[in-house]
C-alpha cells in the first residue's frame, strides 16, 4: 500500500512536466498525453525496482519517455501526413510568435539532437546527466549540443536572438 501511494505521489507531481517535455520532443499534445500515459503505466509495473535503487525516479520516467517516442516513431503509421503550414490562426501575442518560432526551428532537428537540447537547456542537465539519460558518452552530448545549437542559430536566421533572451 506505501509503494502505491509513494507511486501516485510521483504520478501527481511529475505527470504535467513529463507531458510538458513530451511535447517539445514530439510537438503533438495528443501524443504527448499518450507518451505520459505509457511512461505512467511503465514506471508503475516496475516502480517496486525502481524505488530499491537510489536514483531519482524522474530520471527514469524520462529516459522511458524518449524511449517511448522513439518506439511510437518507429512504429508510426505511414498513413499519417506531417505539413509545415500551420491553420489560420488570430493575431498572437508576441511571446506566442516567440514561443512558436522556436518551436519550429527545434522541429527541424533529428530527435537525439532535439532532445539533447531539450535535456540540456529546457530542463537544464549536466553534460553528464544528459549523456546518462541518453545512454551515449559526454562527448557525444557536447559535439551533438554544439552542432544542433548552430542548425538552430541558422534556422532562426534574423531570430537568432532569441536563443538569448
Amino acid at each position: 500500500m506505501r509503494k502505491e501511494a509513494e507511486f501516485t505521489a510521483f504520478a501527481e507531481g511529475g505527470a504535467t512536466r513529463l507531458r510538458q517535455i513530451a511535447y517539445l520532443m514530439c510537438r503533438d499534445w495528443h501524443l504527448a498525453q499518450d507518451l505520459t500515459q505509457t511512461t505512467l503505466t511503465k514506471m508503475y509495473v516496475a516502480w517496486p525496482r525502481i524505488t530499491r535503487r537510489d536514483t531519482d525516479p524522474f530520471l527514469y520516467a524520462r529516459k522511458v519517455l524518449l524511449n517511448s517516442l522513439l518506439d511510437h516513431k518507429r512504429l508510426r503509421s505511414t498513413g499519417e501526413v506531417a505539413t509545415d503550414k500551420l491553420p489560420e490562426q488570430p493575431d498572437t501575442p508576441d511571446a506566442t510568435a516567440v514561443r512558436l518560432t522556436l518551436l519550429d526551428a527545434l522541429a527541424q532537428l533529428p530527435r537525439r539532437d532535439r532532445a539533447i537540447l531539450l535535456l540540456r537547456h529546457w530542463e537544464d542537465h549536466s553534460v553528464e546527466v544528459t549523456a546518462e539519460i541518453l545512454g551515449v558518452s559526454t562527448s557525444v552530448v557536447k559535439t551533438q549540443s554544439m552542432r544542433a545549437l548552430a542548425v538552430l542559430r541558422s534556422h532562426l536566421g534574423e531570430d537568432r536572438e532569441l536563443l538569448f533572451s
